[in-house]
């Protein structure tokens, strides 16, 4: 099931790379960019993360905190964010309970099942304001922002 504009965004509650719990919850009221990505350190996922990290002062300029959600442990995290800099929290979805919840797991032509790289624009009121599936790494952190802007 994918989620569309004005759905309720599914509640999550997961820990970041320091172990501390982050949740939709604490997210309300704050418009926020939370992304679904198959594996730290792989050749996509870092061009996603080091993109979208690149831009973090026009997300942050905006008041948006970016969250990238993967299956890895907070030690593949910790390691991905210093190789790369990255300045944004990464969580850990263990079971893939979220991603199922937000139609980032299941069937990929050709590939069988996993990660379905997607990303989220959640409104200040917890409802979708923009929902990407099969999103290509390179060009999204743009693409992100280009739909802020309008």
């Amino acid at each position: 099931m994918q989620l569309s504009k004005g759905d309720t965004a599914p509640a999550f509650a997961l820990p970041d790379e320091n172990g501390k719990t982050v949740s939709s919850e604490s997210l309300r009221g704050t418009t926020h960019f939370l992304y679904f990505y198959p594996k730290d350190d792989t050749p996509g996922c870092t061009t996603e993360a080091c993109q979208l990290n690149d831009n973090l002062t026009q997300f942050r300029s905006l008041g948006i905190p970016v969250i990238g959600v993967s299956q890895d442990d907070a030690t593949s995290h910790q390691a991905f964010q210093k190789k790369y800099g990255l300045q944004f929290s990464l969580l850990t979805d263990a079971d893939h309970r979220i991603h199922e919840a937000y139609g980032a797991w299941g069937e990929r032509p050709g590939r069988g099942v996993g990660v379905i790289r997607s990303s989220f624009l959640i409104g200040p009121d917890g409802r979708v304001r923009n929902a990407w599936y099969a999103v290509k790494p390179d060009g999204h952190a743009l693409e992100v922002l280009q739909a802020l802007a309008a």
